[in-house]
């Protein structure tokens, strides 16, 4: 019987097949210990020489790390550790015998390994960390199902710029000439949700930022939602929610994953107890200042800022209602105070950064009009979007939340290339 190494607690003391890949070998005179791993799982393999054929013992004595095999045997408890199980070997069937494998069970330069990422994707922790990538993905589909959100694809290809035209890559489109690469599908969704509602998308995003810290990349998943009838309070409380039910799942599905990654799991069971902490950008650099920050109003906060306003916090922070001047032309002006907007950054805690950004968008269409005239963005690529706000327009909001940084987050990962399978950054494209 082919069994998957995740299924074997159901098939103890029955004779079984697995399928999968040599990660580890040690021998003790005649007995050879295989650790065996086949995508969903690391299992230990017995094989004593008394107790197989020849051939048998000549072919796990003849494996290589990484080799391919079928290895058949009898499923046993672990003798001392409760919930842990081994298999005892009967016979091996080697699929493949690998060949003298680049990456040692040892300690590699980070270069070394993105050269030979196709191969380190192996390892148990980066294996644990794609574990807990899908899970939150699925964590994310859930919640806007369970929300009433439909899935809406958008464009990868987009003739016009969603925030600053400088972050994004070009490509020339056959016969129409220039194009972009999408940094957001925001604007799309924003014309979809007229259809049916909320929306959300999931896809890859693009920004030409030459950033080169551990928490970028030219090339990421996205996550954008919007919302009609939605205002910047009801938007805020949907993103604290979504982060709740992506801790939630990974706390549950993930276990085994987070102890692999020695992920310390406490911040984010207490951080599911509380609210999170909400403070306006003003009194956001005032707090600062007390911090000794030497940020001025009206600059972005840098990644130092960040780490202050979270340092000691159990959970993520809102930074709501930021000026005007330094935002997107689409976010709504703030009716009490025109010089700034109803909009939000969520700072996760523990050095996580800024994971979530969303603002109420401008819904009238004078104001939206004379946004887009003033960033110099007028053109017919954005009569379309001026559209909506002359066809039935409605108060809505959105926001963005960066994947890869949500994992970092949840794995514990330091670097954000280890979150995506082939990290793309400003200065690495390949494999």
């Amino acid at each position: 019987m082919n069994v998957r190494i995740s299924q074997i607690s159901s098939s103890v003391g029955e004779q079984v097949t697995i399928a999968g890949w040599l990660y580890n070998k040690r021998s003790s005179g005649k007995i050879v210990f295989l650790e065996l791993r086949d995508g969903s799982g690391f299992l230990q393999a017995i094989v004593s020489k008394s107790e197989v054929s020849e051939e048998t013992w000549a072919a796990a004595e003849s494996l290589t790390q990484e080799s391919s095999l079928k290895v058949t045997g009898t499923i046993v408890a672990h003798p001392k550790k409760e919930g842990v199980f081994e298999l005892q070997v009967a016979n091996i069937e080697v699929v493949h015998i690998a060949a003298e494998y680049p990456i040692a069970l040892k300690e590699h330069g980070p270069d070394f390994l993105l050269d030979k990422r196709h191969l380190w994707l192996r390892s148990k922790r980066q294996w644990a960390i794609q574990r807990v990538r899908d899970c939150v993905i699925d964590a994310i589909y859930d919640f806007f199902h369970q929300n009433d959100y439909v899935k809406v694809d958008t464009p990868i290809f987009t003739p016009n710029a969603c925030e600053g035209a400088t972050e994004l890559f070009s490509v020339e489109y056959l016969d129409e000439g220039e194009v972009f690469l999408s940094q957001s599908g925001q604007l799309y969704l924003e014309a979809a949700i007229m259809s049916v509602g909320r929306g959300f998308d999931f896809g890859p995003v693009f920004r030409a930022e030459k950033s080169k810290t551990r928490k970028h990349l030219t090339e990421f998943w996205m996550m954008d939602a919007e919302g009609a009838f939605i205002e910047h309070e009801e938007n805020m409380e949907q993103q604290e929610a979504l982060i709740k039910h992506i801790a939630k799942k990974c706390l549950e599905n993930c276990a085994t994953d987070l102890a692999l990654l020695e992920r310390d799991v406490e911040p984010l069971k207490k951080m599911l107890e509380l609210s999170f902490e909400k403070l306006t950008y003003t009194e956001a650099i005032e707090k600062l200042h007390t911090l000794g920050s030497e940020i001025t109003f009206g600059d972005d906060l840098g990644t130092e800022d960040e780490e202050l306003l979270t340092k000691d916090s159990p959970v993520p922070v809102f930074i709501h209602k930021w000026p005007k001047a330094i935002k997107p032309f689409y976010m709504k002006q703030d009716p009490e105070n025109p010089d700034l907007v109803l909009n939000n950054d969520l700072i996760g805690m523990e050095n996580a950064g800024e994971i979530i950004g969303g603002s109420q968008r401008e819904d009238d269409y004078e104001k939206m009009n004379a946004a887009i005239i003033k960033e110099g963005l007028e053109g017919p690529e954005y009569e379309w979007y001026l559209d909506l706000r002359k066809y039935g327009s409605v108060p809505h909001s959105g926001y963005g939340l960066g994947l890869e940084r949500v994992v970092r987050w949840m794995s514990g990962a330091h670097h954000i290339r280890e979150t995506i399978p082939f990290p793309r950054i400003i200065n690495r494209v390949k494999p």
